[in-house]
């Protein structure tokens, strides 16, 4: 599942990432036990997310599309570089290894030099001012940030990431505040995560309302032209592309650039481009990305903290695939996805579960690591 995380500074200077006394107490105590036990060794296993909803939704007759979107046809390709926001939990993870652990210091410096997603939601005070802050560092790197909506009421469905906004209208004009902070610059938006593929425990009331929700925030974001959304499409374990393609209509994928896929998740790039081709057949030709973060090794079922896992393809714009736009880190590595198999809270950087992915990825020896080989597969 999703995490939680906030993206305040500790200056209070919106473009770094965050990090929180209680994230820092985490950090310190990981990295304690990192330095000082065994290797890591997984936990008793937590149960699985509720089981996802694979019927249709009753009542929406969607009449999908046969050709592909003429809007898509001359789409601005997406920007080729993308930013890394600085200060990351995993350099501050480096720093206190550097001296005694300088491999693990050289891996987690490798992964704070990743791009990843910056992730937006309650902990956002201002919005509008964050994202303006980070748009604009972006810009004045010459790349393209990647921010992901997270705060939609009834977000997660109770489970670790639960939140979200308690009121439609403030979840409106929340969108509006990020959407007037990218103003006229360019940004990648990956709206609102497990919206889609979560919804079990709304009420067909509940879920009229997301749906509706979702529309109105496409609208608002593709309002502001170099901006690209796209909406959450789950993975394919989570349910049928017929059924997803179904929800993706009804919530407004004609006027986003098209669908995010597996964010979060651990299901193999293999198995999501399958799905992706199969869900953009079924929407008239729409495009979209899959978080490739922590799926190098594939799922094992397990959404929450699985151990054995390993990082995923890097980021790339132009990953070759017929409607694919880009491989992306939209989960950041290391962040915790709960509590369950020893970890911190969800949101909160796990150093050893960190080094753990980037191991089962990236060669561990100093000199390779510095040498930016490529990651091993």
């Amino acid at each position: 599942m999703l995490v939680d995380r906030p993206s305040r500074s500790r200056s209070g200077d919106p473009i770094l990432v965050s990090v929180t006394p209680r994230q820092r107490r985490a950090v310190s105590f990981t990295l304690a036990g990192l330095l000082l036990t065994a290797p890591l060794v997984a936990s008793a296993a937590c149960g699985d997310a509720s089981p996802p909803r694979t019927e249709a939704l009753d009542g929406h007759a969607v009449p999908m599309a046969t050709a592909p979107e003429p809007s898509l046809a001359g789409a601005t390709p997406l920007p080729r570089r993308l930013w890394v926001q600085p200060g990351s939990p995993a350099l501050e993870s480096a720093e206190a290894l550097r001296t005694h652990h300088p491999d693990d210091a050289a891996l987690l410096d490798r992964l704070a030099g990743v791009p990843t997603a910056v992730w937006l939601g309650g902990w956002t005070r201002d919005p509008k001012k964050t994202v303006s802050a980070l748009v604009s560092a972006a810009a004045k790197a010459g790349a393209v940030p990647v921010l992901v909506a997270y705060n939609i009421p009834d977000r997660d469905c109770g489970q670790h990431s639960a939140g979200g906004l308690a009121e439609v209208e403030s979840y409106d004009k929340w969108i509006g505040a990020v959407a007037e902070g990218i103003g006229s610059r360019e940004a990648i938006v990956v709206l609102e995560p497990d919206s889609l593929s979560v919804v079990g425990c709304l009420t067909d009331r509940g879920l009229d309302e997301r749906l509706a929700l979702l529309r109105r925030a496409v609208a608002t974001l593709s309002k502001h032209e170099r901006v690209s959304v796209y909406l959450d499409g789950g993975h394919p374990k989570s349910e049928s592309a017929a059924t997803m393609a179904d929800r993706l209509a009804l919530a407004g994928v004609d006027g986003a650039r098209g669908f995010a896929l597996n964010v979060s998740n651990f299901v193999s790039t293999k198995d999501n481009v399958e799905y992706g081709e199969a869900l953009s057949q079924l929407l008239g030709g729409k495009h979209y990305v899959i978080d490739t973060s922590r799926n190098g090794r594939g799922s094992n079922g397990d959404w929450c903290n699985p151990f054995g896992r390993g990082l995923g393809e890097e980021p790339t714009t132009a990953p070759g695939l017929a409607h694919g736009d880009a491989f992306l880190w939209v989960k950041r590595p290391g962040e915790s996805d709960g509590t369950c198999h020893g970890g911190p809270a969800a949101g909160e950087f796990w150093p050893g579960y960190a080094l753990e992915l980037s191991r089962r990825s990236w060669e561990p020896k100093l000199d390779a690591v510095a040498d930016g080989d490529e990651p091993k597969r």
